[in-house]
């Protein structure tokens, strides 16, 4: 089982990324759309850029880890569930998961 800190600190940045996530839209949109090839557009990129790198680093949405639900595992997670590999299969063996049963040939 994962440690609480861990679950909580993954908590914590995903409220954050979805607190900036507008912001950040807005000046990647400004730095990829502007004409860096005039004096406005260029000082319009630069300006853009400087505030994108002042928003916290834990506004990236790539910093987010998946974890499964149950333990807080963060490896071995199964998107289709929210579970790891682990709790999946011995939720699947005890009939806990509807529509998922044992495979057999």
């Amino acid at each position: 089982m994962a440690k609480e800190s861990m679950k909580a600190r993954e908590v914590k940045r995903a409220k954050m990324v979805a607190q900036y996530a507008e912001k950040r839209a807005a000046l990647k949109k400004i730095i990829a759309t502007a004409d860096v090839n005039t004096e406005e557009g260029a000082m319009a990129a630069y300006e853009a850029a400087r505030k994108l790198q002042a928003i916290p680093r834990n506004a990236n949405p790539i910093r987010l880890h998946n974890r499964c639900k149950v333990t807080g595992r963060p490896k071995g997670y199964m998107r289709q569930f929210g579970l790891s590999r682990i709790q999946f299969r011995e939720m699947a063996s005890s009939g806990l998961i509807p529509g998922v049963k044992k495979a057999s040939w």
